[in-house]
């Protein structure tokens, strides 16, 4: 229930609770997020205790497993995320080190799905000035793209050795997964569904059931992780795919099948060292080695 205005006169909202507080929903959890802010989780605990009391409203749901915004977190969040921008703007216009410019950025789809649209905020936030222009494509697209000069920040999936110099913020294993209680499995061949040709994954698994022999044919294609969890769940297929993602109906293919072992996956970032693309990775990389867990290859979601 919003304050009554006679009430609230003396009251102001705490940029850097609204810091912690917006850290908080785009990491998922207060654990990831008090390694952004550079504070204890106990000390954040007290900045969204005190922020809840300010606004005399809860903001937060906290249980074992996961933080959910409420509704009223919900409405703050977009007017916490507008007041950091302006004083961000501000503190770079009365110090004038505004940052301008246009920086290219490439990646792959998933990640331009899920992880990208954050960290392009983050961006905006600190750096209002910056422009940038983002290219979606495969890992092999990618990295040629980055060699060429063509962009300044390439942020892809890799299963094998890079052919840039990179710097890795994450890694998982991949894992055959079907649909639990699925027949796909049994088909010979046996139906995979991949993305699109140069895309990491997909070579790792073509490459896998090469090597042992296995006869195999291609039932579906996407060119991103959730069009083959689609398959999945339909069970047109089995995927090889980040083992994040099994869940209540999607499950590891079992041993007994004797299908090969996969290699694990990393997001990697090559920076060409310029100013633009340093003020980029300076400000993201930290939030990406908090965050990374669970969170590339899936649509958002507020974790505990």
């Amino acid at each position: 229930m919003p304050l009554d205005t006679a009430t609230t006169g003396n009251r102001t909202l705490n940029l850097d609770a609204l810091r912690t507080f917006v850290a908080i929903c785009e990491t998922g959890s207060f654990r990831s997020a008090a390694s952004r802010v550079h504070r204890s989780p106990s000390a954040i605990s007290l900045q969204i205790a005190k922020l809840e009391e300010v606004l005399d409203a809860r903001l937060l749901q906290r249980d074992a497993r996961r933080v959910l915004l409420t509704e009223q977190g919900e409405t703050l969040l977009g007017y916490a995320r507008q007041l950091l921008a302006v004083s961000a703007e501000a503190m770079a216009a009365v110090n004038g080190s505004v940052l301008s410019g246009v920086i290219r950025l490439a990646a792959p789809h998933d990640l331009g799905v899920s992880l990208v649209p954050r960290l392009l905020q983050r961006l905006a936030d600190a750096h209002p000035g910056l422009v940038v222009d983002v290219r979606l494509d495969t890992t092999g697209v990618i990295q040629r793209l980055f060699e060429d000069g063509a962009v300044n920040l390439a942020l892809f999936n890799d299963a094998g050795a890079p052919s840039v110099k990179v710097e890795t913020l994450f890694s998982e294993p991949l894992k055959w997964l079907m649909r639990s209680g699925g027949r796909a499995v049994e088909q010979v061949p046996l139906p995979l569904a991949v993305a699109e040709m140069g895309c990491a994954w997909r070579d790792s698994a073509l490459e896998a059931l090469q090597a042992q022999g296995r006869a195999y044919r291609v039932s579906y294609s996407s060119d991103t992780s959730m069009g083959q969890v689609a398959a999945l769940r339909a069970d047109l297929a089995i995927a090889a795919l980040p083992g994040s993602l099994a869940g209540k109906d999607l499950v590891e293919v079992p041993v007994t099948y004797g299908l090969p072992p996969l290699p694990h996956t990393q997001i990697c970032l090559a920076s060409d060292g310029s100013e633009l693309a340093g003020a980029f990775v300076s400000l993201v990389v930290p939030d990406l080695r908090a965050s990374a867990s669970g969170l590339p290859f899936e649509p958002f979601v507020i974790r505990g």
